[in-house]
């Protein structure tokens, strides 16, 4: 089968180029890229601060329970499916204006979050805020369509990996405002700094004057926006609901069956969201297949390490067997003692004659020198060796802080390699790197210093991928093509995640740690400690991902693009 760019897709009309930079001081030029890359982080952010803040955020709402996973799912859902048509009116509409309408819709979703005490207001709010995962996928077609053809991989690679913003002081900030004030201090440090970044990408960034004229395919927008929908929302509360249960299954199927009609009713369009023929072209198809299984190594390693050291340590789950269970035996021993004590009144008294309430009085000390604190003993069971303790200001700072450093540098590193030599290589080396670092928390040891180490190496991986994968899409697909080609990346690469996710949360429910309790040697009970599980669920997760990114890799050794020096997609 031909892979070449002209059988990828028939090239559109000439379009209009003039917004490009090409002349312009690099003063000029990275100031549009800061600020186009500054204003990509508002969703990694609020997604570091709320997914960390969880905890703080229940007891406003109570009546919720385990359901306040919805606000952390809300976001990914609602912002994978909206994110292609997203991407399709900035290629109708411009992409700059779908930037600020992104941010406009953030900024009242974040308002509302902050102010609310009613739940279904406040997942409205949440999904008004997913808008912004879409700011990505614009932004890979205002870096491509404003920036020099020379720094477009550059540029490409510095959005993927960000500025630090969200992986650096996403954390710090979210930490000290929970720990110094109240979960929505943190929605309204969002609102301030998206209020400040609105303004600056008016003055600072031009209009891209590529356009693509034609009317909006309504019917794709609701097969592709409907089917992803309901498969993320199988694939996030299927461990909850039961994945086997025929109302679960019943949102996987429709799910499935929506997506799988998409190019057929495409294929019959006149003005289809995206042509067919360039989504199943390999140039396009393999890239969009190796986001999917690459980005399950990334949603287990962005969940598992940070919730291993942020878990209590062993020592102190087992103090806390010991106390509850010592208590429960204290009041035991008390009220057996009490008990016969009043026997042993009564039996003394004449026939007739009833104890007064309150008679008798065992005193606790007495009852207490019998029961020695070290009469009870707790065993973890099964391996629990993970447990750190951290706060999210510690891990941020110890953990979070080596990764996201690398990551930036070799964001930027990745764009220059890709330049020179295309993004195959660089891809083939992410792989590499998932695999090595997936086998290496698999199999070492879990303590923080060793995760912290194998995640300041994942994040070479990380950002080789990222740079690559938006580079490739770039250089499949025609200009008028760019933001929903990006949106179709963007929903295979958060479905990848929320396999990932799904996956692990399976293997993880299914080894709790247990406490194996004795009282003065004899054992009692076997309780299952809530929210802690064994190391090997975290393991069987990190080998399934290396099993996918293993499959990855294979399509990428045999994939035919991205052979040749990136050119910022000047094939179209």
């Amino acid at each position: 089968m031909s892979t070449s760019v002209d059988a990828a897709v028939p090239k559109g009309p000439e379009l209009d180029d003039s917004a490009r930079l090409e002349g312009a001081s690099k003063l000029r030029i990275y100031s549009v890229l800061a600020i186009i890359v500054l204003f990509t982080e508002i969703s990694p952010m609020q997604y570091v601060m709320v997914s960390a803040a969880l905890r703080q955020i229940a007891p406003s709402f109570p009546e919720q329970g385990a359901n306040i996973n919805w606000a952390i799912i809300v976001f990914g859902v609602i912002g994978a499916a909206v994110s292609p048509l997203i991407g399709k009116l900035s290629d109708i509409w411009g992409k700059k204006k779908l930037f600020l309408v992104c941010g406009v819709l953030f900024l009242i979703g974040t308002a509302i979050c902050a102010i609310t005490s009613n739940w279904g207001l406040f997942l409205f709010g949440r999904a008004l805020e997913a808008t912004a995962i879409a700011t990505t996928v614009v932004s890979y077609g205002l870096i491509r369509d404003l920036m020099p053809r020379r720094l477009v991989p550059v540029g490409l690679g510095i959005a993927s990996t960000g500025l630090g913003v969200s992986a650096l002081i996403g954390p710090l900030v979210g930490g000290y405002i929970t720990d110094h004030t109240s979960w929505r201090g943190m929605f309204w440090f969002l609102f301030i700094f998206t209020l400040i970044m609105i303004p600056l990408l008016i003055v600072v960034v031009p209009e891209t004057k590529l356009r693509t004229p034609q009317r909006l395919d309504v019917m794709g927008v609701l097969l592709l926006g409907g089917g992803s929908t309901l498969t993320l929302i199988y694939l996030d509360k299927g461990q909850d609901w039961g994945w086997l249960k025929p109302t679960t299954l019943a949102w996987l199927i429709v799910g499935i069956a929506l997506l799988a009609l998409f190019p057929v009713i495409e294929m019959r369009a006149k003005q289809p969201i995206m042509d067919m023929k360039l989504l199943f072209n390999p140039r396009v198809s393999v890239v969009l297949f190796i986001a999917l299984l690459g980005s399950l190594m990334i949603g287990v390693q962005s969940y598992g390490p940070a919730y291993m050291i942020q878990s209590p340590p062993a020592s102190e789950i087992v103090a806390q067997a010991k106390a509850a269970t010592y208590e429960q035996v204290k009041v035991q021993a008390l009220a057996a003692a009490q008990a016969q004590a009043e026997a042993q009144a009564k039996a003394s008294l004449p026939p007739g004659v009833e104890l007064p309430p309150g008679a008798v009085h065992v005193p606790e000390d007495m009852v207490l020198s019998q029961l020695p604190p070290d009469m009870v003993q707790v065993q973890l069971n099964p391996g629990y060796t993970y447990g750190e303790g951290f706060s999210l200001m510690k891990f941020a700072s110890r953990v979070t802080l080596p990764q996201s450093l690398i990551a930036m540098l070799f964001g930027f590193l990745g764009g220059l390699w890709i330049r020179r030599i295309g993004g195959r290589r660089p891809l083939i080396v992410a792989l590499g790197v998932f695999i090595g670092t997936g086998i290496a928390y698999a199999a070492l040891g879990h303590g923080w210093v060793t995760l912290t180490l194998i995640g300041a190496v994942t994040g070479v991986g990380f950002a080789l991928y990222y740079a690559t994968m938006p580079n490739l899409i770039v250089e499949a697909v025609p200009a008028e093509q760019q933001g929903v080609s990006s949106g179709m990346l963007g929903v295979m690469q958060a479905m990848g995640v929320a396999i990932g996710i799904a996956v692990a949360t399976a293997f993880l429910n299914a080894n709790p740690v247990k406490a194996d309790v004795t009282v003065a040697g004899h054992p009692t009970i076997t309780q299952e400690i809530p929210l802690i599980f064994a190391d090997r669920g975290y393991e069987l997760s990190f080998w399934f991902a290396v099993i996918a990114s293993a499959i990855a890799l294979v399509g990428a050794i045999i994939m035919k693009a991205g052979r040749t020096p990136a050119t910022g997609g000047t094939a179209f």
